[in-house]
């Protein structure tokens, strides 16, 4: 951005505002109470952060919420079709950065069509006009075209980063654009997203000179990339913090950018970990490479693993927050002597190859773990899981801090989850995944409705809860008299009856988003909740027991809540039952974009 435009930037606007009224405050002999309020509220109000703070703030009076909607810089949206994009810059006029959400979360699953919408077109064409001055933009699960970042990259000419996670829709075209344009680019990261191979070489757009990107994540983009360019990319960043690789990058490659970058790197992600060229007889000195990596604490990537040369991270393992082995194949051999150093390990990610004896080797050396997550190697249904109840009661005895954790499994015991309940009272994310449908208590044969229960009874902090394996509407009971600070509740496969949801429904005041898939709740289930979904950001519900008669009901009594179901283009329109059900509140009614497979009623 020139120093023109600077000049016309929200921030030295506000700035020549104040002092115009100070002067006038000043020199008059009248002063105007409301606008001496105002005053006082955007220098109070632009030292608020917190989104929380900044939404009560805004409902105390008229006057607040017009002074608070001048002084927010940063936006975030946790439903794309909440409101209109217009709404948006209406509301905020000096908005700096943009964090957007699109599908709900059960589309990671292929559980939603992939053209359904969240389209991020309509909202970088209105921002291109009201925000020149927008900096940054981080989008979830949105659908973003090549165009959209064309337009981005062109209209913003001050921007600083760009965040796209479960993305699609573009391509290293896109992405090139973006390289090329954005000269103040600090910020690429593409996080699991789907990006085309349009055999452009992205890399070799960015700037030729010393850039200012501090992190760039490519790991997801299923492409070869030119080394040559990214190597000189790497030398000529100066500020580069974080650089995660993806899968067409060698080890080999991995050792030259280390003894260009390692001085300065904190997160590094890998890239494939195996030799590329191994036609030389002496590999390189990858020990050598990590040990000059004297700042890095997150370690990532070890795609296409091999397992001899993975004892060349043990230099860094001393110093590592964070180690993500969800995409290594490592078995407990080779995983126990690398865990084994990593004492200030906090967030520790991992597939279940690593087994019960890796779990109790985390437990005895991770004391100040705070997030643990365990991903299936083979996601069948009908497998033994090399992870069990073992795993985690070791990780409950040993990891007493532990604040957050995603566990997938073939089987467990009431007693693994009473005793993590005990043990792990600070926990505020608890999802369990018990892989086989409606499992119980694989020693005793009861449901596990006590070991959920005893979950929600003695973890007070408890935000986040995904259930899984044989529930009866007892363990419902359980959440909704104890999980009253639940806001998202995850349900697969579990409950007798439509008292179980309304249980939940009228027992947990803080639940914002409700996912249930193949559960028999129906109509009277989903009409108990009918004084909950306006303070509710979304209700999704696929394979229950929903018919269009009672969804038509509740579109008719709460005319502020879009009502949205789901099928395929070959639907009967006139079939009773509902497949899919969406629900979210939105300020700005039906949105303007369902495909045919959506009726809004």
């Amino acid at each position: 951005m020139s120093e023109d435009d600077e000049d016309q930037s929200p921030a030295t606007d506000l700035r020549s505002r104040n002092k115009s009224r100070n002067c006038i405050s000043s020199s008059s002999s009248q002063t105007f109470p409301d606008h001496v309020l105002e005053n006082v509220l955007e220098n109070v109000l632009q030292f608020l952060d917190s989104r929380c703070d900044r939404n009560a703030a805004s409902l105390v009076c008229k006057l607040w919420w017009k002074v608070e909607g001048l002084t927010r810089s940063e936006v975030f949206i946790g439903n794309c079709y909440a409101l209109s994009p217009a709404r948006l810059t209406q509301r905020f006029k000096r908005v700096r950065s943009l964090l957007l959400k699109g599908k709900p979360r059960f589309a990671d699953f292929n559980l939603m069509p992939a053209d359904w919408g969240a389209n991020f077109a309509p909202w970088v064409s209105t921002m291109a006009k009201a925000y020149p001055w927008l900096e940054k933009v981080d989008l979830k699960r949105m659908f973003v075209t090549d165009d959209d970042l064309a337009l981005l990259a062109e209209s913003f000419p001050g921007f600083k980063e760009l965040i796209l996670v479960c993305c699609e829709g573009f391509g290293t075209s896109g992405i090139a654009v973006v390289a090329n344009k954005c000269r103040k680019l600090k910020v690429l990261d593409l996080i699991e997203s789907d990006v085309t191979d349009d055999e452009v070489d992205w890399v070799s757009c960015f700037p030729e000179d010393v850039t200012c990107l501090e992190s760039l994540a490519f790991d997801c983009v299923e492409a070869p990339i030119n080394f040559k360019a990214l190597e000189g990319l790497v030398g000529r960043s100066p500020l580069l913090r974080k650089l995660r690789l993806n899968r067409f990058v060698s080890l080999e490659e991995v050792h030259r950018l280390l003894l260009l970058g390692a001085p300065q790197l904190t997160s590094l992600g890998t890239g494939s970990f195996s030799r590329g060229d191994q036609s030389q007889q002496e590999p390189p000195d990858y020990v050598a490479a990590f040990r000059a990596c004297k700042s890095v604490v997150c370690l990532s990537g070890f795609r296409e693993l091999m397992p001899e040369y993975l004892p060349a991270i043990l230099p860094v393992c001393a110093n590592l927050t964070s180690l993500n082995f969800s995409y290594a194949n490592i078995s407990p051999d080779m995983f126990k002597p690398i865990i084994h150093n990593c004492h200030k390990l906090q967030i520790f990610w991992a597939l279940d190859s690593i087994c019960d004896e890796g779990l109790q080797a985390v437990a005895a050396t991770c004391k100040e773990l705070r997030e643990l997550r365990i991903f299936p190697f083979d996601p069948r249904e009908d497998t033994e899981g090399p992870v069990s109840e073992l795993g985690l009661q070791a990780i409950s005895e040993g990891c007493r801090k532990l604040e957050s954790l995603l566990y997938f499994c073939q089987h467990m015991t009431n007693a693994a989850l009473i005793a993590m309940s005990h043990n792990c009272p600070e926990l505020t994310v608890f999802r369990l995944c018990i892989m086989g449908r409606l499992r119980p208590d694989h020693v005793t044969g009861k449901a596990m409705d006590e070991g959920f229960g005893a979950i929600v009874k003695n973890c007070k902090k408890l935000t986040r809860l995904a259930v899984s394996g044989l529930l009866t509407d007892q363990a419902f009971r359980y959440m909704g008299e104890y999980g009253k600070l639940i806001r998202t509740l995850s349900v697969a496969f579990a409950g007798d009856s439509d008292m179980a949801l309304r249980h939940v429904l009228e027992g947990c005041p803080r639940l914002q988003k409700l996912e249930i898939r193949d559960s028999p709740f129906g109509d009277v289930a989903l009409r108990s909740g009918m004084h909950r979904y306006y303070n509710m950001r979304f209700v999704w519900m696929s394979a229950c027991r929903l018919t269009m008669g009672c969804c038509k009901d509740v579109a008719r009594a709460m005319p502020n809540l879009v009502v949205e179901v789901i099928g395929s283009d070959d639907d009967d329109v006139n079939r009773d039952y509902v497949e899919t059900l969406y629900m979210y509140r939105s300020l700005d009614g039906p949105r303007k974009d369902a495909p045919q497979f959506v009726t809004i009623l």
